[in-house]
């Protein structure tokens, strides 16, 4: 008996296009009264901002003579700083991607990002130390933090103003900005690949190995961790919706549960490994940038949104199933009639006096054969 095929609503992400290497990092501004922003690194040099709701280019900074690791939005959007291959890390204006501030590094810049006030940057990267750059005397010397022994991965700087979190390797510290000193020391068991202070929540997600870790923002303590069976280098919280999203080696962007772990939807789409994932400002979408050279924006619960297409269309594999299921009948019809045949052929020949002339041996023998 048929049934009806069920009818499932496909999310067909916005692709952002325009980059031609790896995306290793993106993030979004705040809200703000014209909306808010989505800046993206990107290794061809050439980082860009979007518009946070459609993905649609406004600008690219252009001015770097290496591959670009890094980049974040003032609190305002309208200044922008990003870190190079190219040993420097440059402030931008975001309204007119005029360059305005060029700091000089001795090495690699892999992590950089403004202050909850937008007076000051922090950078970090292959120096091991951070260096922290004051917006209003950008002519004088870097306060400089020393501690980690390991190239560092990521710094951002926390809700409270006087605190850094960064981490390198297989650890992370929390930075008394007043005192240019570590604080707290967290030894983690494999590699940190990226952090995260949760916007509407009170949790840091941190993404290690194959893990996703939350900690609490003021005391940094381990509230819950999950291990997801494969390499991942972001992860993202929305506590509104009680999913946190990530991305890894294999190329796929999941959505698990916060309280469980457990996952709730694989998207494909990328065309390598996601080097970053993140929620937009308003949670209702959620950015991943891919080895590919793409961003996709997806939606955190499908609806009319932006430009987002929604289309009913029935489930390929369903389809395909029934279609093997009704094969596999039509064989079963043809096999029951071949089998009737085969019963008429051995009654008109033992009515014919044929199988009285053959031993039982034989008769088998032929009825194996056949």
């Amino acid at each position: 008996m048929s049934t009806p095929q069920q009818k499932v609503m496909v999310q067909k992400p916005l692709i952002c296009s325009g980059h031609s290497r790896p995306v290793p990092f993106l993030a979004y501004s705040p809200k703000t009264e014209e909306g808010f922003f989505l800046v993206s690194a990107c290794l061809d040099g050439k980082p860009m901002l979007r518009d946070g709701v459609t993905g649609d280019w406004i600008g690219t900074f252009e001015g770097h003579k290496g591959a670009v690791w890094s980049a974040q939005l003032n609190s305002h959007a309208t200044r922008a700083v990003t870190g190079s291959a190219d040993y420097t890390a440059k402030v931008w204006n975001a309204l007119s991607g005029e360059e305005l501030h060029s700091f000089e590094h001795k090495r690699i810049v892999k992590t950089v990002d403004f202050s909850p006030d937008g007076l000051h940057v922090v950078t970090g990267g292959q120096e091991e130390l951070l260096r922290v750059f004051d917006m209003e005397k950008v002519e004088a010397e870097p306060r400089i933090m020393k501690g980690h022994n390991k190239p560092i991965r990521q710094a951002l700087w926390g809700p409270d103003p006087n605190s850094i979190v960064s981490a390198a390797h297989d650890n992370i510290k929390v930075w008394d900005v007043r005192s240019d000193s570590a604080v707290r020391s967290v030894e983690l068991e494999g590699a940190v690949t990226s952090i995260e202070f949760s916007t509407n929540s009170d949790f840091i997600t941190v993404t290690v190995g194959k893990e996703v870790q939350f900690y609490n923002k003021k005391t940094f303590e381990l509230q819950n961790r999950f291990k997801l069976g494969l390499e991942l280098n972001s992860s993202s919280l929305n506590i509104d919706t009680g999913r946190f999203v990530a991305g890894g080696s294999d190329g796929w962007v999941r959505v698990h549960d916060f309280a469980t772990g457990k996952e709730l939807e694989v998207h494909k789409g990328h065309h390598g490994p996601v080097h970053c994932i993140r929620f937009s400002s308003d949670f209702e979408t959620y950015a991943s940038g891919s080895e590919d050279g793409t961003i996709r924006l997806w939606q955190s619960v499908i609806k009319t949104y932006g430009l987002w297409q929604m289309t009913g269309q029935e489930d390929k594999e369903g389809v395909k199933e029934g279609k093997e299921g009704v094969k596999e009948v039509k064989e079963g019809v043809k096999e029951g009639k071949e089998g009737v045949k085969e019963v008429k052929d051995l009654k008109e020949a033992k009515e014919g006096g044929e199988e009285s002339n053959k031993s039982p041996k034989n008769n088998h023998h032929e009825n194996q054969s056949n």
